[in-house]
């Protein structure tokens, strides 16, 4: 209920449509509405294969879709990821803190000011999907090595498949951050009721860790395929999430004061009773790598742990997960203020969730990522008449509007916002982001518009589309031309003579099609297995809590002891 009181009326207003990435995952979404079995995307980087990215949430948001459009089909997966992760808090805080304690942490799951960052600014659908999927994964894998229950292995083993099926990055760095504390977890409880010998242990670890890396290897074989045959060997393109915080504080605010909100009052108890309690000392261990790493280049501890991995992954993803690992200490806070202070400690932290929650969303209108207001249909209808779709096409100073514009236009492009698949020489050289966006990235990104334009031949390129005065002279001096207007002069098309037709250039990278096959069926498949597995009841459970109320017993909970 509060979840829905939140943020559905936000995303009913697409307050995501302004974010970094959203306009991204809808594009993506978009193809498969069109070539479901069929990863090869045409229309950015003059081809690539979105086989390098994993498709879970684009898949359900394209079959979403042909019931509400694109748009609404983005904000409806986005709320059931909201939704599921106040249950993979309630679910993983159980583990480590009392029902009460657990109750809390979800609630304030729903007013991280992280997530709200993530959804609203950010627009990362694959992590805000993959980490409720993981932590809802998280008490089965407690559940098979602890207890050796056989549904606990299954349900798990396909809740981190499909985990990993949304954003692959999650499970590979959530084993770091999360898993590792839960093992810590059961060998701590290992002499509670039933005993857990090292054997066991070990063998029932081993066997999940197989089983999955195994299920995760077939489910994501196209994606693996193509990140060994095409490395991400680009040069770094720089981001402000690297930075150091204390020297940029802007950033600082940014990437850290934002996502975390009143979660930064809480750090002095998360530390204190994270140490003092020998169980929730894993824990505290987990969210203070994760708190570490997410501070990007404020302390070496992200260079020492990613090594070149720092050059490539944003750091806001890291905050977030720490965000989730400090969840059980502040239901835990919440839980002793509310017993020992009552209505004042109620009002106080209602107060300070809603601010939390307040900042992050009212950050996404204040400093929003997609800042220019402007529609792209009328060039989108340039682009598809008259024949002007024979030739590929560069926007300048269009910023995220340029996946939008793809959504639209039948077109294809030489630019574009998935840096893993942007393989054409010229781009990979230098280390700039989208060509859209040249000017910002400083002598790097304007000698890759150069080279670029210098090969408009080789592309096919015909149609420089400018909103961005900027850049005007660079193309009169590179040899272009305007042809045409937009939009009351605000967008100029420029042309260059002499360039034919567009040809495929990338057709070496193109999957075949058995791993179209396999991309359009295991993703999607895996979430529909996990749903029917997570689905089936436990009746030991079930019994028991039937029991339970039948009894009337009160008897104090034991974190870690069952799934509810």
């Amino acid at each position: 209920m509060a979840a829905f009181a939140i943020h559905a009326p936000l995303l009913l207003m697409k307050l995501p449509l302004k974010s970094y990435d959203t306009n991204f995952h809808i594009f993506f979404a978009s193809h498969y509405v069109h070539h479901w079995f069929n990863p090869w995307n045409a229309k950015w980087y003059a081809g690539f294969s979105q086989a390098t990215y994993p498709p879970l949430p684009q898949q359900w948001v394209a079959v979403v879709s042909r019931l509400t459009g694109l748009d609404m089909a983005y904000m409806a997966v986005q709320f059931a990821g909201i939704l599921l992760l106040a249950l993979g808090v309630y679910r993983f805080a159980a583990l480590w803190v009392n029902e009460r304690a657990a109750s809390f942490a979800a609630l304030a799951s729903v007013f991280l000011g992280s997530e709200s960052f993530l959804v609203y600014s950010a627009g990362q659908l694959s992590t805000t999907c993959a980490a409720p999927l993981y932590l809802n994964a998280l008490p089965y894998l407690f559940e098979w090595v602890r207890y050796g229950r056989g549904r606990s292995f299954f349900k798990g083993a396909a809740l981190f498949t499909a985990a990993a099926a949304a954003h692959h990055a999650t499970l590979l760095f959530g084993s770091m951050f999360f898993a590792i504390p839960v093992l810590a977890l059961t060998l701590l409880d290992r002499h509670e009721g039933k005993p857990l010998t090292t054997l066991a242990f070990v063998l029932r670890t081993a066997v999940m860790t197989v089983v999955v890396g195994m299920a995760i290897a077939v489910v994501l074989l196209p994606f693996w395929i193509a990140l060994f045959h095409y490395p991400v060997t680009q040069t770094p393109i720089p981001h402000p999430s690297r930075a150091n915080y204390i020297l940029s504080p802007q950033w600082g605010l940014n990437y850290f004061l934002v996502p975390y909100g009143a979660l930064v009052l809480a750090l002095p108890f998360i530390f204190l009773r994270g140490s003092a309690v020998v169980r929730l000392r894993p824990l505290l261990f987990g969210f203070w790598l994760a708190f570490m790493v997410g501070l990007g280049g404020t302390t070496p501890v992200a260079h020492l742990v990613l090594g070149r991995a720092f050059e490539v992954l944003t750091m806001e993803r890291f905050s977030y997960w720490a965000t989730l690992l400090a969840l059980p200490f502040v239901g835990l806070l919440a839980s002793e203020l509310v017993s020992q202070y009552r209505t004042r400690a109620v009002v106080g932290l209602s107060i300070l969730a809603a601010l939390s929650c307040g900042l992050a969303v009212a950050w996404s209108s204040y400093r929003p990522a997609d800042a220019e207001d402007f529609k792209v249909d009328s060039v989108a209808a340039w682009l598809n008449r008259d024949g002007h779709d024979n030739y590929r096409y560069v926007t300048l100073g269009f910023g995220n509007k340029i996946a939008r514009l793809a959504v639209f236009t039948d077109a294809s492009s030489v630019d574009g916002e998935w840096n893993s698949g942007r393989m054409l020489p010229e781009l990979m050289k230098y280390g700039a982001g989208a060509l859209t966006s040249s000017k910002y990235f400083g002598a790097a990104g304007l000698d890759a518009l150069r080279a670029i334009l210098r090969h408009a031949n080789r592309y096919g390129l015909k149609w420089v589309l400018v909103r961005d005065p900027y850049y005007d002279p660079l193309l009169s001096f590179a040899g272009w031309r305007r042809v045409d207007q937009l939009e009351d002069n605000t967008i100029v098309i420029w042309s260059k003579d002499g360039v034919p037709p567009a040809t495929a250039v990338n057709a070496p990278q193109m999957p075949p099609h058995w791993q179209g096959i396999l991309w359009g069926t295991l993703p999607f498949g895996s979430s529909l297995v996990a749903l029917l597995l997570v689905l089936i009841p436990d009746k030991r459970h079930r019994t028991a809590e039937v029991v339970e109320a039948a009894t009337g017993s009160n008897q104090e909970f034991v974190p870690g002891r069952r799934v509810s």
